[in-house]
């Protein structure tokens, strides 16, 4: 039976997650792409290289991130939350939150960090998107 989630259960949900689907505009249409991302109880933490996602969030910060939980195709739990792209310009502040990004994936390789010494190649941003709101549903 497919029920809906509370708003504390979706966060939860999220807190859990690893591997997230980003929806943004471009061009006045819908865009997904999968992240890794933490989350951090207010914010959706995200590192990229520049690139059309990042110029969609720039262009409208409106996004959102979808997190699914699959045990079978009749236990599952997908949750997503809504909120406000920002990008963090802050360099103590950048390193600190990639560095956080890169202790829950320790088998990331910093290759923008390492490929951002290098002339003409865009250093690695970080952004947040702050949670406004979020839903879910199950099945269990």
């Amino acid at each position: 039976m497919i029920t809906k989630m509370e708003s504390r259960d979706a966060m939860e949900l999220l807190r859990r997650g690893a591997i997230g689907r980003l929806g943004c505009v471009i061009d006045e249409g819908p865009y997904v792409v999968p992240v890794n991302y933490v989350f951090d109880g207010d914010s959706i933490l995200v590192h990229s290289l520049p690139g059309r996602k990042i110029a969609a969030l720039r262009a409208n910060p409106r996004a959102c991130i979808q997190v699914d939980e699959i045990v079978h195709e009749f236990e599952w739990r997908s949750a997503i939350a809504y909120g406000t792209y920002e990008e963090v310009k802050d360099p103590d502040e950048r390193d600190s939150l990639l560095q956080r990004i890169l202790e829950r994936f320790p088998h990331f390789t910093p290759v923008e960090s390492a490929m951002s010494q290098v002339e003409g190649i865009p250093e690695t941003i970080i952004f947040r998107i702050k949670v406004e709101s979020a839903t879910g549903v199950c099945e269990t």
